[in-house]
Formats: structure tokens, sequence, C-alpha cells
């Protein structure tokens, strides 16, 4: 409970992606308090030519996992231009620079031991070999390509570190019980479970790390309930009659909207955050009306949001709800020609 509560307290964050979809298969998952919270796994898809590292970047791709300074430090990165992302790309005079976080290098329970115990183990190469990345100089090389940094940062695990995203919508409906539609699309109205960050006051997808050994299910279910319902501080009585409400929610169909590597400013050449982002619905609305919107953990405050292209999310969680939009064929956007395509 300790290191999990001291993760929600450090900032995390999310990506910038292209929107041809590549997914990385994991090589398994792992629990960063550093990670754990909402905004740890914001994630979306990765151009094709980045992930296998032979154009370079284009713009609005790997971007986040350039930036400086490194999220909880000063350290700033060797600059990567977008033409040299890719592993492909000759650069003999590439020289990122060194970090590991202190947090890190204190050995806790959810992080990696050091590089030279892990290759003395063969840990490294196992991992390599259940993903899809490379080991370059004894390390796990980032399949998206240079981000001016080696080391692991903030991250606990060499190569992928693992976290879920728990999308919770439901049809927006008049007092009549009647859904809504769109004046303008003529497309019903999706509306999701959004929180309000508290380290910059953004509006997000709530989520988190996976446990060691813990299920993505699980992870989804715990998550939304810590930071939308507030159940750490429930009664014992309260998370039993929470946890009979959270398993009829959880339990139903779903849909996987992404799955794989996310681009996020704690990254680097070495560590770098996967996410599976997984839509629930609550398509009648009479699970979500049994629960009780209340913020805990690290968020500020929780509401239902109307699902549009108006919306201002951190980072690019606008892009996760927009393919929910698609998947659902709720409305996105006033111009029909622009609603929902293009993904």
């Amino acid at each position: 409970m300790a290191g999990r509560l001291l993760g929600k307290t450090l900032a995390t964050v999310s990506l910038s992606v292209a929107l041809a979809s590549v997914t990385v298969k994991s090589s398994g998952f792992c629990s960063i308090p550093e990670c754990r919270s909402s905004f740890s796994s914001c994630g979306f898809h990765l151009n094709s030519n980045i992930m296998s590292g032979s154009n370079g970047a284009k713009e609005n791709s790997h971007k986040k996992a350039r930036t400086s300074p490194y999220p909880g430090s000063k350290v700033q990165r060797s600059q990567v231009p977008n033409e040299k992302v890719g592993w492909l790309v000759e650069w003999q005079d590439y020289n990122p620079v060194e970090y590991t976080a202190v947090s890190v290098l204190a050995g806790p329970r959810w992080a990696d031991p050091q590089i030279s115990l892990m290759k003395k183990m063969g840990m490294l190469r196992e991992r390599a070999k259940n993903g899809r990345y490379e080991i370059e100089n004894g390390r796990p090389r980032n399949p998206a390509g240079r981000t001016g940094l080696v080391g692991r940062g903030l991250l606990g695990r060499w190569g992928p570190n693992h976290a879920a995203d728990p999308i919770i919508t439901r049809w927006k409906r008049d007092k009549s019980g009647n859904k809504i539609t769109h004046p303008i699309s003529g497309k019903n109205i999706l509306q999701f479970v959004a929180i309000k960050r508290k380290d910059c006051g953004e509006w997000a997808i709530p989520g988190g790390m996976v446990d060691p050994g813990e299920k993505i299910s699980a992870t989804l279910k715990r998550e939304f309930g810590e930071e939308a319902l507030n159940s750490l501080q429930k009664s014992s009585a309260e998370k039993r009659k929470l946890e009979e409400q959270l398993h009829k929610l959880f339990s139903q169909e779903h849909l996987v909207i992404y799955k794989g590597y996310v681009d996020d400013p704690r990254n680097t050449d070495n560590a770098w955050m996967e996410t599976e982002a997984v839509n629930y619905h609550d398509e009648t609305g009479e699970i979500m009306d049994n629960l009780t919107l209340e913020a805990g953990d690290d968020a500020g405050k929780v509401k239902w949001v109307d699902i549009s292209d108006k919306l201002k999310l951190y980072a690019s969680h606008s892009q996760f709800i927009k393919l929910v939009a698609e998947k659902r064929d709720a409305h996105w956007s006033e111009d029909s020609e622009t609603d929902c395509r293009g993904l």
C-alpha cells in the first residue's frame, strides 16, 4: 500500500501518436509506484515506420518521449531531431544522457535489479524473446526509436512497463430515459467517466500500473474503483457492495481500444510504457446508476463527460475517446465529413 500511495503522487504522462496502428507485443506486466496513476498510461497507435525504425519520426509521433526536462528531475535529454529517431538511421555521434532515478536505484520490490545481474540471470534475453524488441549493448532497445536518454529514468523495469486504462461509458439520456441525439450529427451522445488530475488540473481517463502477476481485468477494475469511486476510503461493508456492482460492470462484453507502446515522457532508450485501453459500456445505464462517483486517490474530481471533438483532455486522451465513439457509432464531430473518419 505504501508503494502504491508513493507512486500516485508522482507525475506521469501520456502520448502523442500517429494513427496508423501497430501493436507491440508485451513481454509481461509489472508494478511501478512512480507510474501508478491515471496519467501513467495515456497511449496511442504509433506509425508503422516508427515501429520499424526505418524513417524516423513524424512530427506528432514519438514526441513526448523526447521532451525535457525529464519528469521529476532537471535532467535534459540529448536532442533528437525527427529524422534521427529511427534506429535504422545511422547516427554515429548520438550521445544520449544516462539517467535512472534514485528511487529506482534504491532497489524497491517493484523495480528490476541492476542490469549486470539481469544479464547474469538471463532475464533480459528471456523478456526480449517474448516481446518484439532487441537487446543492444546489453540493454533493451526502445522499439519506437531514440529518446535522447538511456537508463530507466522513473520506470522500474528494463524494457516494457505495463499499464491499463478503463474507459467507462454510457448513453446520455433525458429525464424520461430516452437517448439524446446530437442535433447536427444525428448520432446518440456518449458519455465517459473522467477524472481531474491533482497535479495539473486537466481532465483525463482513470488508469494505472499493473501489479506483478495481476490480470489486466483486475487492474482495470481496481484503478477505476480507487480513482472514480474512492474505494480505498470505503468501509468493509461499502467495499463489498461496491465490488458487487463493479463485478457486473467489468464482467460484461468489452472492447479493447488499444494495446501497445505509449509515447510517454518517462520513456528512455531502454525502458518504456505500454498500455491496454479497454472500453466497458453500460448500455442501459442501470449499473452506473447504482454507483456514486467520488474522486479518490490521485484524482481531484470525477464526473460524466459528453464525448465530442471539443473535449480538452490531458495529452492525447481524446484520441482514445475518439476511437470509442467510432466503435460505438456515437457522436463525435459536428462536421459530418470528419466524424470519426481517418482512424
